[in-house]
């Protein structure tokens, strides 16, 4: 989930991340899984950062929806198909010119 920030920016947005205490009743499991998102953000936030133009998220939000505990390199790769899917959709696409 994300918020769209007042105007296009560099910098990196404010950033949230929860897993449900529904999924992972030991809080062990959970601060893991938070860890491992956060780690996976810090690495690719260029993503965002290093946009052309900058980006329009202002605030964003990793929710961990899974039952059980992923390793490190599926999280970080779901993670950035999710920063790419939503560079793709914050970003407006450049108007065509018509030819006539």
């Amino acid at each position: 989930m994300w918020l769209r920030a007042p105007a296009p920016t560099s910098a990196p947005p404010q950033v949230l991340v929860s897993v449900s205490k529904r999924s992972f009743k030991r809080a062990v499991d959970r601060n893991y899984l938070k860890r491992l998102m956060r780690e996976a953000y810090r690495l690719n936030k260029y993503r965002l950062t290093e946009a052309p133009g900058g980006h329009p998220v202002g605030t964003i939000a990793f929710i961990y929806t899974g039952k059980e505990k992923k390793p490190f390199a599926l999280v970080e790769k779901k993670l950035i198909s999710g920063l790419e899917r939503l560079l793709a959709d914050a970003t407006p696409a450049p108007a065509a010119e018509s030819v006539s």
